[in-house]
């Protein structure tokens, strides 16, 4: 049997051969595949063993580092802002929300660098990772940072969506209890627990200091900010169950009558949930909005198909996502996008390149239709390439609102 260590490093995951006896890879040559810390789950290692591999040591990458990536990370790498969109255009804040909600993924020492070196905003405190009273884990991330280059000056809070290896945030999306608010409705609890419900009072206005809540830490920072600055406004944003955990905290604002702060709040964009919704994205039609769940989207969507062009819809099409009559269009729908992939850097430029991460889920996204439209590749695509109708901007989706 040959022997290998397991090597991981930033710039590349190594398999080295130990014993330097035939076989091996490539005859004792190093495996490489760049693009940043990878990190490998166990099914993986145990393909290793299985193809009479045996791993002796398995480094870990540092999931602190500044040159850690994430999944979500690695599928698209940008992280420069669109510089063709000034923060006086109207795609501007969209813009800065999907960047800010693909960064929310990312650990501390990654955001610090990107925030004040790429973008050049000044961070207030770059991660939050605040307490969950039901799970009674920290498992709740957002972000805060300011453009102080906008007029007026723009605060940015992004909420964490799903992880792909997180079981604690699969278990808060899988939660389909109630929370009731008299007089309002129920609402997903396991929405609500995440952002800070507590397990005997509920939703009191205010908490005795202690652990730290989203929704209570948040708050008050934000307070604090706009206080001094009264001309500051606020943009909550997130992707997937962040976008969730976005549009209740504004909704908790309102029942706690947070007068002061609903009146800075610029607007909720909502990215991969009931906001922002591309093509085929299963998560916004979960749960079903029927009456076996009994749940129930409300609002409207700002729905984009494959050809980033956007509408108004009152709900998004096709909401049950399974449903067979609608199997041949999205695996149709599923070979234009792999074909787009391929067109896009042509057309528009580099920056639109999919690396290989991306290419392989979208030719797996050929098995499973809209796979792939759940992830930020396109929501960062549509907020620059876009288009809505007049109705949303009446001098155009391109245009730069008139100055007083």
């Amino acid at each position: 049997m040959d022997c290998f260590h397991l090597c991981v490093a930033p710039e590349s995951v190594a398999l080295l051969e130990e014993t330097g006896v035939g076989g091996g890879v490539r005859g004792g040559a190093v495996a490489e595949f760049s693009g940043g810390q990878w990190w490998l789950p166990p099914p993986v290692l145990q393909s290793f063993h299985r193809f009479g591999l045996c791993l002796r040591r398995v480094v870990r990458p540092d999931k602190s580092s500044a040159t850690y990536t994430s999944v979500s990370g690695n599928v698209d790498k940008r992280l420069d802002l669109d510089k063709s969109i000034t923060n006086e255009s109207s795609k501007y804040n969209a813009s800065l929300a999907v960047m800010a909600s693909k960064l929310s993924y990312e650990n501390e020492s990654f955001v610090r660098n990107v925030v004040t070196h790429n973008w050049q905003l000044s961070f207030k405190k770059p991660k939050y990772n605040v307490h969950a009273d039901y799970q009674e884990l920290n498992t709740t991330y957002a972000m805060m940072f300011q453009d102080k280059n906008a007029d007026p000056n723009l605060i940015i809070v992004s909420f964490r969506g799903t992880e792909p290896f997180d079981t604690d945030t699969w278990r808060t999306d899988i939660d389909i209890s109630w929370c009731e608010f008299q007089g309002i409705g129920k609402i997903h609890g396991g929405f609500m627990k995440a952002l800070g419900l507590h397990k005997s009072t509920g939703w009191p206005k205010d908490i005795s200091p202690g652990k730290l809540y989203a929704y209570y830490t948040i708050r008050e920072k934000l307070k604090t900010l706009v206080q001094e600055n009264r001309n500051a406004k606020f943009i909550l944003t997130g992707h997937s169950m962040g976008g969730a955990l976005a549009i209740l905290f504004a909704g908790v604002l309102a029942i706690h009558e947070e007068e002061l702060l609903l009146k800075r709040l610029e607007e909720c964009i909502l990215l991969g949930s009931q906001g922002y919704v591309y093509s085929n994205d299963m998560v916004p039609r979960l749960p079903y909005d029927d009456k076996t769940f009994l749940f129930k989207h409300f609002g409207p969507c700002l729905f984009f198909n494959s050809c980033y062009k956007g509408q108004v819809l009152e709900e998004e099409p096709n909401k049950n996502y399974f449903s067979l009559l609608h199997v041949v269009p999205k695996i149709l729908n599923a070979v234009y996008e792999l074909i787009r992939g391929f067109i896009l850097p042509w057309t528009k430029g580099e920056e639109y390149r999919e690396g290989w991460f991306m290419k392989l889920f979208r030719v797996t996204a050929l098995v499973i239709p809209g796979l792939t439209d759940h992830f930020l590749v396109d929501y960062v695509n549509l907020t620059r390439l876009g288009k809505l109708p007049s109705s949303i901007y009446p001098r155009g989706p391109n245009q730069i609102p008139k100055q007083d």
